[in-house]
């Protein structure tokens, strides 16, 4: 178990280090985490909803700050550059990322194509059904999405590398709020780039 909580520990601070240096991107995971707790307790209730919050909120403002803001040079404080970083990158880098995204924008016309899904669900009569059947296909693709790279790095690492990310993605949320509340007051203040990272020792 120990093992297990430093190397969860390890993955965070490298994940924060390497792509979190932009205060617009931190603040935009600050709203995606809020967003992902509200998708999560919603889940219960209604999945689909769920859903729609994680894709169309929590997932588009954090992918913007990476995609967007996130400084894609040679980075001084970690002496590495972007292409290093991309390449031993353990979850989702933003080639992985682009594809997943382009999948989540594409799976729509699944729906037009088959309006059943294989059988799945009654096809659609309004728009509504329509949006609601969408939801249920989001929440198939993040599940997906997941278990996919967690038999990735099984294969190409080790299972408890595999275990590790996942419960690292799965407790972002929480972990994000706790790591980035005061970014939007940092980013009020004209500070764009978090000064901490270059101080602060790699491990």
């Amino acid at each position: 178990m120990n093992g297990f909580v430093e190397h969860l520990r390890e993955q965070r601070w490298d994940d924060h280090r390497y792509y979190h240096h932009s205060r617009v991107n931190q603040s935009l995971h600050l709203v995606s985490a809020l967003s992902f707790i509200l998708a999560y307790l919603m889940v219960f209730k209604d999945p689909a909803i769920a859903a729609l919050i994680g894709w169309l909120v929590a997932m588009t403002s954090r992918q913007i700050g990476h995609l967007f803001f996130e400084p894609k040079g040679y980075d001084e404080a970690n002496q590495a550059t972007h292409e290093h970083k991309e390449e031993i990158k353990v979850g989702y880098n933003l080639y992985r990322k682009i594809v997943l995204m382009s999948l989540w924008l594409l799976s729509p016309l699944l729906l037009v194509v088959d309006p059943s899904l294989l059988g799945t669900v009654r096809p659609h009569e309004t728009a509504g059904e329509f949006v609601r059947h969408m939801g249920y296909l989001w929440l198939f693709l993040a599940v997906a999405g997941l278990l996919f790279r967690m038999v990735q790095l099984f294969f190409i690492q080790d299972l408890q590398t595999a275990l590790v990310w996942a419960t690292k993605i799965i407790t972002d949320p929480f972990h994000d709020i706790k790591l980035y509340h005061r970014a939007p007051g940092y980013l009020l203040k004209g500070e764009l780039i978090d000064p901490t990272i270059a101080r602060e020792h790699p491990r």
